[in-house]
């Protein structure tokens, strides 16, 4: 291949990565930076055995070539204790450090524990509650829901920068992902389970996020805008919410459940009271049959039942006759 046709490959393919974003690599989020770190370290390590095995490949061909008349031939040779040190020492040295490292990395970073830092050097203020926001995963649309602040959008999503927060995270029919890249990893959203992940932003921007797991023909437009802002510019959103005047009552959300594809973003100034913890337990609708209390309360009944009917079996045996007068 000539230089001028390896140019041409070359420059067409710095031209399609040109489309790639690095966010994964270059993250925002204090959760996701650790998160980077870890492939990084565990990269390297890995590059420990394989660079010097890719190596020797290319210096033992170049070696024993045949027209290299001095190299050692020696077709008896079956057997190196010293060489055969090298080959599984260097490998079992590295599975060691990378199971320490996955170890450590999986304790510190799991998403259910509550965050100890900001960033490198910045702990967690004293006092600062986490902002909790309630996720539910609908066909095909995000619902966000701020128990505190009493409000709820769709496809829009915010928080201040360098405060924790917690999300809530379910769905409603089938199974999602949730994923912001440069926050953190993806947690999966399933129906009737609850999942959490516990990030903080660290610097201002928008940001996008969407379902990083196939769910249907409207999955593709599942995605919605992440605002990292100021605690005055977070202020100014939710009252643009509250401003909005609607009502995200069970009637509401019943239509909102509706599968729909590339929904607009919503705002609603109100939540009902217990909204998400009936999504979660499919209470929504509380008469229906596949509603978790309802079930529980029909087990419980069922149990009981049966423990009333056991108790009068044992009163008729005990009252019968044991042998004839």
């Amino acid at each position: 291949m000539s230089m001028k046709a390896l140019r041409g490959l070359v420059l067409i393919a710095v031209a399609l990565l040109a489309g790639c974003h690095t966010v994964l690599m270059s993250p925002s989020g204090d959760l996701a930076v650790q998160q980077r770190d870890l492939i990084i370290d565990s990269v390297l390590l890995m590059l420990l055995i394989i660079v010097p095995v890719m190596v020797l490949i290319f210096v033992f061909a170049w070696h024993f070539r045949a027209s290299n008349k001095e190299a050692d031939y020696d077709p008896d040779w079956d057997h190196s204790t010293m060489l055969e040190l090298l080959i599984w020492s260097a490998p079992l040295l590295i599975i060691i450090a990378l199971g320490a490292l996955t170890w450590v990395s999986t304790h510190k970073l799991d998403p259910y524990r509550p965050l100890d830092r900001i960033a490198v050097g910045r702990p967690v203020p004293a006092g600062v509650k986490p902002l909790t926001v309630e996720v539910v995963a609908l066909d095909w649309k995000w619902l966000f829901i701020y128990p505190e602040q009493g409000i709820a959008t769709v496809n829009d999503l915010a928080a201040p920068v360098d405060r924790p927060i917690q999300f809530k995270i379910t769905a409603s029919t089938v199974m999602n992902s949730f994923f912001i890249p440069a926050l953190a990893g993806q947690i999966y959203a399933m129906p009737n389970m609850e999942t959490q992940l516990q990030a903080v932003m660290n610097k201002p921007g928008d940001f996008e996020g969407f379902s990083a797991n196939y769910s249907g023909s409207g999955f593709s437009g599942m995605r919605f805008t992440f605002h990292a802002v100021s605690d005055d510019a977070f202020a100014q959103w939710v009252q643009q919410a509250k401003a909005s005047g609607n009502a995200l009552n069970r009637d509401a959300y019943v239509k909102l459940e509706q599968p729909s594809q590339d929904e607009p973003v919503h705002r609603y100034a109100s939540v009902d009271a217990g909204l998400y913890q009936d999504i979660l337990t499919n209470c929504v609708q509380p008469d229906s049959m596949s509603c978790m209390r309802n079930m529980k309360a029909s087990d419980t009944k069922a149990s009981d039942a049966g423990a009333v009917r056991s108790s009068n079996d044992s009163n008729a045996m005990a009252a019968m006759p044991t042998a004839h007068p």
